[in-house]
């Protein structure tokens, strides 16, 4: 899937700000009152989640691998002068850059891209500090069509919540809240059909 070619266009729609804006506030809820500052957003594309974020982190260190998609959050960044946003182009599961002791780290929508969860997981272990949040907002387990129109997509089907928690708690986390917070509404040539999306927060226990 070419991100790069939907980046000009990704804020104009309004579901995606609809989604971004449901789970920023569920996020917002769940880490106040929390001894936080340093937030990282894994795939972060045109900075949607961050951005409704802002007030909420000192400091907000936003990544992709979508060279057109970070072109897009430089701009925004430029032109709302925002001063502790920092972003990069890497892949923070392949990357040495030194990006870790971060207190939240945060997704949305990005994890069933990722084809090995193990290392995935791993990597966002390494990235947190000892009783940081890994917050992951994503499809719940669906039958293969959200991806029909994507011949090339060869990620994941969405998730159940058992089998992620398990692998959360195999790599250092402990679940410590789920939600259903949203739901895609897809036209397929069948009809209308519904995608919810979850949000698993996780702790670092060690």
């Amino acid at each position: 899937m070419n991100f790069d070619l939907k980046a000009q266009d990704w804020d104009n729609d309004p579901k995606k700000i609809e989604r971004a804006a449901v789970f920023a506030q569920e996020i917002k809820a769940f880490v106040t009152n929390q001894p936080i500052d340093h937030a990282l957003e894994v795939g972060c594309g045109t900075g949607l989640l961050s951005f409704m974020l802002q007030d909420v982190f000192t400091k907000i260190t936003l990544t992709d691998t979508s060279d057109g998609m970070m072109q897009v959050l430089k701009d925004k960044i430029n032109q709302q002068g925002i001063t502790h946003f920092y972003p990069q182009l890497i892949d923070v599961f392949e990357s040495k850059a030194n990006l870790n002791n971060i207190d939240v780290v945060y997704t949305l929508m990005t994890l069933h891209h990722i084809q090995d969860l193990q290392k995935a997981f791993k990597s966002f272990n390494k990235l947190l500090k000892i009783n940081g949040f890994l917050c992951i907002a994503d499809l719940v387990t669906e039958d293969g069509s959200f991806h029909d129109q994507f011949p090339d997509f060869d990620g994941h089907n969405g998730f159940n919540r058992e089998e992620l928690s398990a692998i959360m708690t195999q790599n250092g986390f402990e679940e410590v809240f789920y939600k259903i917070g949203y739901v895609i509404e897809k036209p397929l040539p069948q009809g209308i059909k519904s995608y919810p999306l979850f949000l698993m927060i996780g702790k670092k226990t060690r």
